[in-house]
């Protein structure tokens, strides 16, 4: 099956697509620019040796740099092109193939984490059990963490918007509530209709 992810990504780049997308943030990097700001919010949630899972993680930059800060990192994602690309260029590091709204790792985390559009970028229909699958892979006391666009400038391609309310309501219904919010990974505040929400999923304070 394509996903939509994968038909964006091929309409936008061409077959090599993974390649592309790894080579695009390689050049940013040795241009300067700081291309680690996903890693640097979970740094500031969570001291290493923390255990994430970089849901959807892609060709890996997020768990390469959350490796080198010393955190205990998993990568899982359905897109098998990407995960080829990450296993190439690191074949240390812990990748699984997996889809979200399946996968069973039998293991839990203490942060997990989905950037990238992620959420929009999920099969019609998934939400869900993407997000029952997500809430059992959390330690008790741990948290997701979700970032991604909410309108078409923020988002790859023709993605669909995604309303923050269905997210907030799919991870409620799995026990876990929106406990914080942000506009951007370096923490901005987020304002009622902006065009980027970073969002922290957590148990309800008793």
């Amino acid at each position: 099956m394509t996903t939509r992810w994968q038909r964006i990504a091929v309409a936008g780049a061409g077959e090599d697509y993974a390649t592309r997308y790894y080579e695009g943030f390689r050049a940013r990097a040795e241009r300067g620019e700081d291309i680690h700001g996903e890693a640097a919010f979970v740094a500031d949630l969570v001291p290493a040796p923390a255990r994430v899972l970089d849901a959807g993680c892609g060709t890996g930059r997020i768990t390469v740099r959350l490796a080198e800060l010393g955190y205990d990192v998993v990568g899982v994602d359905v897109d098998t092109t990407m995960l080829a690309v990450a296993r190439r260029e690191h074949p240390g590091l812990d990748w699984r193939d997996g889809d979200l709204a399946s996968f069973e790792l039998g293991e839990t985390f203490d942060l997990v984490l989905l950037a990238g559009n992620i959420i929009p970028l999920l099969e019609p229909g998934t939400l869900l059990d993407v997000a029952q699958r997500l809430a059992e892979h959390v330690a008790s006391g741990g948290v997701v963490v979700c970032g991604f666009g909410l309108d078409a400038e923020h988002l790859p391609g023709d993605c669909p918007v995604t309303d923050l309310a269905d997210v907030d309501a799919a991870f409620g219904v799995h026990g876990l509530d929106a406990v914080a919010r942000y506009a951007s990974w370096d923490g901005d505040a987020f304002e009622p209709g902006g065009g980027y929400a970073v969002t922290l999923y957590a148990e309800p304070r008793r």
